[in-house]
C-alpha cells in the first residue's frame, strides 16, 4: 500500500476564513496518519492522527468533502 493524496473541498465557507473550492491538499500515510496543507494568504501545514480528525474539525457538517486523487501509472514506476 502507498499513500494516498487528496484535496478537501469546501462547498460552503461557514467561517468566512477559507473561501470555497480546494482550500487543502494532503496525504494519507499508510499508518493512517495525514498531512495537511492549507492554501490561502497564509498557508500551513499540519499533521493529523487520521483523515477522521481532520473532518471532525474542518468538515464543518459535510460543507467540506474529501477528493481522492489518483496518480498515474508514469506516475507511480
Amino acid at each position: 500500500m502507498k499513500p494516498q493524496t487528496f484535496e478537501l473541498v469546501r462547498y460552503t465557507d461557514i467561517s468566512g476564513v477559507s473561501g470555497t473550492g480546494i482550500v487543502a491538499e494532503g496525504c494519507v500515510f499508510t499508518d493512517g496518519s495525514v498531512a495537511l496543507r492549507w492554501h490561502g494568504a497564509n498557508p500551513s501545514t499540519a499533521v493529523w492522527p487520521d483523515l477522521d480528525s481532520i473532518l471532525a474539525v474542518h468538515g464543518h457538517r459535510g460543507a467540506t468533502v474529501v477528493r481522492w486523487l489518483q496518480v498515474s501509472a508514469a506516475a507511480s514506476a
